[in-house]
């Protein structure tokens, strides 16, 4: 098998001061893994790799090396570069912009009900992917209360950073 783009997007890494991570020991530590074409994006966790790997290898990978880096569980969601193409194309909120769009990445579907357990809720518009949740935040992400309890599990990134993601990956 030839080797597989990956966009590897690492669980509250450089957001509010906590899981301070710089992006030239990440990518250290991914080329030290034996991953190929290592790269980040803004400092955010957003880690872009190639592999012959699996993308549950390359999770397992990641997350044991993390733990071993931080002293602390680092989650890891990993998606191929045509995953995160077919993420964007998947926008349930066609005529909002992008960067008032989020998409909460998980490892799993969740059911539909899920968004009923949403609270801080106020004009925000939520919608089920295939393993994300997109959120349309009519006033800003940053204005917004909403709190998914799914969040935990997951990672958000806007439709801006997932369409740039897609790019670099080749997606």
């Amino acid at each position: 098998m030839g080797a597989i783009s990956y966009v590897a997007l690492l669980r509250a890494v450089n957001v509010g001061g906590t899981g301070k991570l710089p992006m030239a020991d990440l990518r250290k530590l991914a080329g030290q893994l034996g991953f190929g074409d290592v790269r980040t994006y803004i400092a955010s966790g957003n880690l872009l790799i190639t592999s012959g790997l699996t993308e549950a290898q390359v999770k397992k990978q990641l997350e044991a090396a993390l733990r071993d880096y931080a002293g602390r569980e680092i989650g890891v969601i990993v998606r191929t570069a045509a995953e995160m193409r077919a993420v964007e194309l998947a926008n349930p909120f066609k005529s909002a912009a992008y960067n008032r769009i989020g998409v909460l990445f998980l490892d799993h579907r969740l059911p539909r009900e899920n968004i009923r357990k949403a609270k801080g809720r106020k004009n925000e518009e939520i919608e089920i992917g295939k393993r994300e949740i997109y959120v349309h935040y009519p006033d800003g992400m940053g204005r917004s209360k909403l709190n998914l309890p799914a969040a935990k599990y997951g990672t958000t990134r806007n439709l801006n950073t997932v369409s740039k993601l897609a790019d670099m990956a080749g997606g």
